[in-house]
Protein backbone atom coordinates (compact mmCIF):
# COMPACT_ATOMS: atom_id res chain seq x y z
CA UNK A 1 0.00 0.00 0.00
CA UNK A 2 1.78 3.07 -0.75
CA UNK A 3 1.56 5.78 1.79
CA UNK A 4 -1.28 8.23 -0.16
CA UNK A 5 -3.13 5.56 0.44
CA UNK A 6 -2.93 4.68 3.91
CA UNK A 7 -3.18 8.34 4.69
CA UNK A 8 -6.46 8.54 2.84
CA UNK A 9 -7.66 5.47 5.46
CA UNK A 10 -6.40 7.40 8.06
CA UNK A 11 -7.91 10.13 7.64
CA UNK A 12 -11.73 8.41 6.95
CA UNK A 13 -10.66 6.64 9.81
CA UNK A 14 -10.77 9.87 12.56
CA UNK A 15 -13.33 11.64 10.80
CA UNK A 16 -15.22 8.87 10.86
CA UNK A 17 -14.89 8.21 14.55
CA UNK A 18 -14.98 12.17 15.75
CA UNK A 19 -17.85 12.83 13.04
CA UNK A 20 -16.27 16.24 12.19
CA UNK A 21 -13.72 17.51 10.06
CA UNK A 22 -12.51 20.11 12.59
CA UNK A 23 -12.09 17.84 15.47
CA UNK A 24 -10.10 14.79 12.95
CA UNK A 25 -8.26 17.16 11.55
CA UNK A 26 -6.70 18.95 15.00
CA UNK A 27 -6.58 15.22 15.79
CA UNK A 28 -4.33 14.36 13.43
CA UNK A 29 -2.89 17.34 12.86
CA UNK A 30 -3.72 18.76 9.67
CA UNK A 31 -5.99 21.23 8.25
CA UNK A 32 -9.69 21.05 7.12
CA UNK A 33 -8.80 21.18 3.87
CA UNK A 34 -5.97 18.56 3.58
CA UNK A 35 -8.38 16.57 5.33
CA UNK A 36 -11.72 16.60 3.14
CA UNK A 37 -8.88 16.68 0.07
CA UNK A 38 -7.79 12.86 1.52
CA UNK A 39 -11.67 11.84 1.64
CA UNK A 40 -12.42 13.15 -1.92
CA UNK A 41 -9.27 11.48 -2.93
CA UNK A 42 -10.14 8.16 -1.37
CA UNK A 43 -13.54 8.32 -2.35
CA UNK A 44 -12.91 9.07 -6.52
CA UNK A 45 -10.10 5.66 -6.11
CA UNK A 46 -12.96 3.73 -4.73
CA UNK A 47 -15.20 4.93 -7.00
CA UNK A 48 -18.30 4.87 -3.76
CA UNK A 49 -19.46 7.54 -1.52
CA UNK A 50 -18.01 7.05 2.12
CA UNK A 51 -19.61 9.60 4.27
CA UNK A 52 -22.89 11.92 3.95
CA UNK A 53 -21.95 15.23 5.16
CA UNK A 54 -24.29 17.67 5.61
CA UNK A 55 -23.53 21.67 7.79
CA UNK A 56 -23.97 20.00 10.76
CA UNK A 57 -23.15 16.12 10.82
CA UNK A 58 -20.75 13.58 9.10
CA UNK A 59 -21.92 9.81 8.68
CA UNK A 60 -20.63 6.60 7.39
CA UNK A 61 -22.91 5.62 4.16
CA UNK A 62 -23.38 1.66 3.69
CA UNK A 63 -20.39 1.20 1.91
CA UNK A 64 -18.55 3.17 4.65
CA UNK A 65 -19.76 1.10 7.49
CA UNK A 66 -18.48 -1.98 5.76
CA UNK A 67 -15.17 -0.59 4.82
CA UNK A 68 -14.76 0.87 8.51
CA UNK A 69 -16.06 -2.14 10.22
CA UNK A 70 -12.89 -3.93 8.11
CA UNK A 71 -10.22 -1.32 8.55
CA UNK A 72 -10.89 0.03 12.27
CA UNK A 73 -9.33 -3.09 13.97
CA UNK A 74 -6.60 -3.06 11.81
CA UNK A 75 -5.38 0.65 12.90
CA UNK A 76 -6.39 -0.24 16.48
CA UNK A 77 -4.25 -2.99 16.62
CA UNK A 78 -1.65 -0.95 14.59
CA UNK A 79 -1.80 1.91 17.09
CA UNK A 80 -1.52 -0.99 19.86
CA UNK A 81 1.78 -2.33 18.48
CA UNK A 82 3.26 0.74 17.82
CA UNK A 83 2.21 1.54 21.36
CA UNK A 84 3.85 -1.68 22.53
CA UNK A 85 7.41 -0.05 21.21
CA UNK A 86 7.26 2.47 23.59
CA UNK A 87 7.48 -0.16 26.90
CA UNK A 88 11.33 0.15 25.18
CA UNK A 89 11.85 3.49 25.48
CA UNK A 90 13.42 4.84 28.52
CA UNK A 91 10.06 6.80 29.34
CA UNK A 92 6.93 7.63 28.10
CA UNK A 93 6.38 9.39 25.11
CA UNK A 94 2.89 10.73 23.19
CA UNK A 95 -0.40 12.76 23.59
CA UNK A 96 -2.44 11.53 26.37
CA UNK A 97 -6.56 12.87 25.55
CA UNK A 98 -8.94 13.39 28.31
CA UNK A 99 -12.35 13.94 28.63
CA UNK A 100 -13.30 15.45 32.27
CA UNK A 101 -16.18 17.15 33.98
CA UNK A 102 -15.40 20.30 35.52
CA UNK A 103 -14.98 19.27 39.05
CA UNK A 104 -12.70 16.38 38.51
CA UNK A 105 -10.43 18.42 36.56
CA UNK A 106 -9.83 20.67 39.73
CA UNK A 107 -9.94 18.72 42.04
CA UNK A 108 -7.95 15.65 41.18
CA UNK A 109 -5.80 16.76 37.96
CA UNK A 110 -5.21 20.23 38.24
CA UNK A 111 -2.99 19.69 41.75
CA UNK A 112 -0.87 16.41 40.17
CA UNK A 113 -0.42 18.90 36.36
CA UNK A 114 3.14 20.11 37.70
CA UNK A 115 4.40 16.75 39.00
CA UNK A 116 3.00 14.50 35.56
CA UNK A 117 5.20 17.53 33.77
CA UNK A 118 8.06 17.21 35.72
CA UNK A 119 8.27 13.06 35.71
CA UNK A 120 6.76 13.16 31.93
CA UNK A 121 8.11 15.77 29.84
CA UNK A 122 7.64 13.69 26.69
CA UNK A 123 4.17 13.15 27.16
CA UNK A 124 1.26 15.98 26.29
CA UNK A 125 -1.78 15.70 28.13
CA UNK A 126 -4.29 17.18 26.58
CA UNK A 127 -7.62 17.84 28.57
CA UNK A 128 -11.25 18.25 27.49
CA UNK A 129 -13.98 19.92 30.18
CA UNK A 130 -16.87 18.35 29.64
CA UNK A 131 -19.77 18.15 32.28
CA UNK A 132 -22.13 15.55 29.80
CA UNK A 133 -21.23 12.31 28.92
CA UNK A 134 -19.40 12.33 26.37
CA UNK A 135 -18.81 8.68 24.59
CA UNK A 136 -14.91 8.72 24.81
CA UNK A 137 -14.63 6.13 21.62
CA UNK A 138 -16.54 8.53 19.29
CA UNK A 139 -14.66 11.40 20.30
CA UNK A 140 -11.46 9.88 20.10
CA UNK A 141 -10.46 10.56 23.57
CA UNK A 142 -8.04 8.24 25.41
CA UNK A 143 -9.58 7.64 29.00
CA UNK A 144 -12.20 9.65 30.64
CA UNK A 145 -13.41 10.57 34.23
CA UNK A 146 -16.52 10.14 35.64
CA UNK A 147 -18.22 9.24 39.04
CA UNK A 148 -18.37 5.39 39.50
CA UNK A 149 -22.16 5.22 39.66
CA UNK A 150 -22.06 7.00 35.98
CA UNK A 151 -19.57 3.93 34.33
CA UNK A 152 -20.38 1.57 31.48
CA UNK A 153 -19.59 -2.18 32.47
CA UNK A 154 -17.30 -2.70 29.40
CA UNK A 155 -15.00 0.03 30.85
CA UNK A 156 -11.89 -0.47 32.47
CA UNK A 157 -12.19 2.00 35.56
CA UNK A 158 -9.34 3.05 38.20
CA UNK A 159 -10.42 4.64 41.83
CA UNK A 160 -8.75 8.01 41.70
CA UNK A 161 -10.78 9.43 44.79
CA UNK A 162 -12.45 8.42 48.17
CA UNK A 163 -16.56 8.06 48.08
CA UNK A 164 -18.26 11.59 48.29
CA UNK A 165 -21.77 12.65 50.22
CA UNK A 166 -24.16 15.17 48.89
CA UNK A 167 -24.01 18.66 51.60
CA UNK A 168 -26.92 20.72 51.53
CA UNK A 169 -25.62 24.00 52.68
CA UNK A 170 -26.65 27.44 52.92
CA UNK A 171 -25.30 30.62 54.74
CA UNK A 172 -25.58 31.37 58.41
CA UNK A 173 -27.53 34.52 57.89
CA UNK A 174 -30.15 32.40 55.21
CA UNK A 175 -30.67 30.03 58.46
CA UNK A 176 -31.39 32.79 60.78
CA UNK A 177 -34.39 33.73 59.09
CA UNK A 178 -34.79 30.38 57.99
CA UNK A 179 -35.29 27.30 60.55
CA UNK A 180 -33.20 24.67 59.51
CA UNK A 181 -34.76 21.57 57.38
CA UNK A 182 -35.36 18.50 59.85
CA UNK A 183 -36.42 16.18 56.73
CA UNK A 184 -36.24 16.32 53.43
CA UNK A 185 -39.87 17.11 53.43
CA UNK A 186 -39.12 20.37 54.57
CA UNK A 187 -37.19 21.46 51.36
CA UNK A 188 -40.53 22.19 50.21
CA UNK A 189 -40.97 25.12 52.56
CA UNK A 190 -37.40 26.56 51.48
CA UNK A 191 -35.75 28.51 48.97
CA UNK A 192 -33.42 25.98 47.65
CA UNK A 193 -30.83 27.01 44.34
CA UNK A 194 -31.99 24.64 41.60
CA UNK A 195 -29.39 22.65 39.64
CA UNK A 196 -29.93 21.96 35.96
CA UNK A 197 -27.98 18.57 34.60
CA UNK A 198 -25.88 19.97 31.80
CA UNK A 199 -26.11 16.72 30.01
CA UNK A 200 -29.65 16.52 30.00
CA UNK A 201 -31.26 19.60 30.78
CA UNK A 202 -33.58 17.69 33.49
CA UNK A 203 -33.55 20.02 36.98
CA UNK A 204 -32.07 17.62 39.03
CA UNK A 205 -34.43 15.80 42.11
CA UNK A 206 -32.22 15.88 45.23
CA UNK A 207 -31.60 12.35 46.57
CA UNK A 208 -31.43 11.30 50.17
CA UNK A 209 -31.10 8.11 52.37
CA UNK A 210 -32.35 7.03 55.51
CA UNK A 211 -32.59 3.49 57.03
CA UNK A 212 -32.11 2.26 53.57
CA UNK A 213 -34.93 4.32 52.70
CA UNK A 214 -34.44 6.68 49.54
CA UNK A 215 -36.20 9.73 49.07
CA UNK A 216 -36.19 11.79 45.81
CA UNK A 217 -37.45 15.98 46.74
CA UNK A 218 -38.25 18.39 43.35
CA UNK A 219 -37.41 21.55 44.91
CA UNK A 220 -37.90 25.40 43.78
CA UNK A 221 -36.68 28.69 44.70
CA UNK A 222 -35.45 31.72 43.08
CA UNK A 223 -32.37 30.91 41.18
CA UNK A 224 -31.14 27.66 39.15
CA UNK A 225 -27.88 27.53 37.55
CA UNK A 226 -25.47 24.23 35.75
CA UNK A 227 -22.08 25.00 37.91
CA UNK A 228 -21.11 24.03 41.52
CA UNK A 229 -18.90 26.85 41.55
CA UNK A 230 -21.85 28.92 41.02
CA UNK A 231 -24.32 27.11 43.40
CA UNK A 232 -21.92 27.70 46.25
CA UNK A 233 -20.89 31.15 45.35
CA UNK A 234 -25.33 31.99 45.65
CA UNK A 235 -25.49 29.48 49.08
CA UNK A 236 -22.86 31.77 50.32
CA UNK A 237 -24.37 34.99 49.19
CA UNK A 238 -27.56 34.41 51.41
CA UNK A 239 -30.24 32.62 48.40
CA UNK A 240 -30.78 29.46 50.10
CA UNK A 241 -30.36 26.39 50.08
CA UNK A 242 -27.65 24.82 47.61
CA UNK A 243 -27.53 21.03 47.01
CA UNK A 244 -23.49 19.94 46.21
CA UNK A 245 -20.50 17.48 47.17
CA UNK A 246 -18.73 17.84 50.18
CA UNK A 247 -15.23 17.52 49.18
CA UNK A 248 -16.60 21.37 47.10
CA UNK A 249 -18.02 22.87 50.30
CA UNK A 250 -15.18 21.56 53.01
CA UNK A 251 -13.14 24.70 53.64
CA UNK A 252 -16.36 26.76 54.05
CA UNK A 253 -17.76 24.32 56.27
CA UNK A 254 -14.76 24.25 58.21
CA UNK A 255 -14.32 28.56 58.59
CA UNK A 256 -18.49 28.60 58.95
CA UNK A 257 -19.21 30.49 56.23
CA UNK A 258 -21.97 27.30 55.34
CA UNK A 259 -23.47 25.40 57.85
CA UNK A 260 -24.65 21.70 56.78
CA UNK A 261 -28.00 20.17 57.71
CA UNK A 262 -29.93 17.06 57.17
CA UNK A 263 -26.53 15.73 57.30
CA UNK A 264 -28.15 12.23 58.52
CA UNK A 265 -29.79 11.78 54.86
CA UNK A 266 -27.19 12.14 52.56
CA UNK A 267 -25.17 8.49 52.60
CA UNK A 268 -21.72 8.34 50.45
CA UNK A 269 -21.38 7.50 46.60
CA UNK A 270 -18.51 6.15 44.51
CA UNK A 271 -16.52 9.19 43.78
CA UNK A 272 -14.40 9.78 40.62
CA UNK A 273 -12.86 6.81 38.62
CA UNK A 274 -10.51 7.32 35.85
CA UNK A 275 -11.95 5.20 32.74
CA UNK A 276 -10.67 3.61 29.05
CA UNK A 277 -12.70 0.38 26.65
CA UNK A 278 -11.69 -2.56 28.35
CA UNK A 279 -10.67 -4.42 25.04
CA UNK A 280 -8.01 -1.46 24.43
CA UNK A 281 -4.73 -1.58 26.01
CA UNK A 282 -3.73 1.53 27.97
CA UNK A 283 -0.28 3.15 26.54
CA UNK A 284 2.75 3.73 28.74
CA UNK A 285 1.95 7.37 28.73
CA UNK A 286 -1.81 6.59 30.20
CA UNK A 287 -0.23 4.42 32.47
CA UNK A 288 2.51 6.83 33.63
CA UNK A 289 -0.88 9.61 34.18
CA UNK A 290 -2.91 6.70 35.91
CA UNK A 291 0.12 6.06 38.34
CA UNK A 292 0.55 9.78 39.39
CA UNK A 293 -3.09 10.29 39.91
CA UNK A 294 -3.08 7.57 42.67
CA UNK A 295 -0.19 8.81 44.51
CA UNK A 296 -1.77 11.85 45.13
CA UNK A 297 -2.35 12.45 48.55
Amino acid sequence: MRANELAELTALVAIAEERSFRRAAARLNLTPSTLSHSLRALEERLGVRLLNRTTRTVAPTEAGRALLETIAPAFASIEAAVEDVNAFRSRPHGTVRLNVPRMAAGLVLAPRFGAFARAYPDVTLEVSIDDGFTDIVRGGYDAGVRLGESLAQDMTAVQLTADFRAAIVASPDYLAEHPAPQTPNDLHHHRCIGYRLPASGVLYRWEFERDGRPVTVSVSGPLILDTEELMISAALDGVGLACVTDVSVAEALASGRLVRVLDEWCPPYPGFFLYYPRNRHGSASLRALIETLKAAP
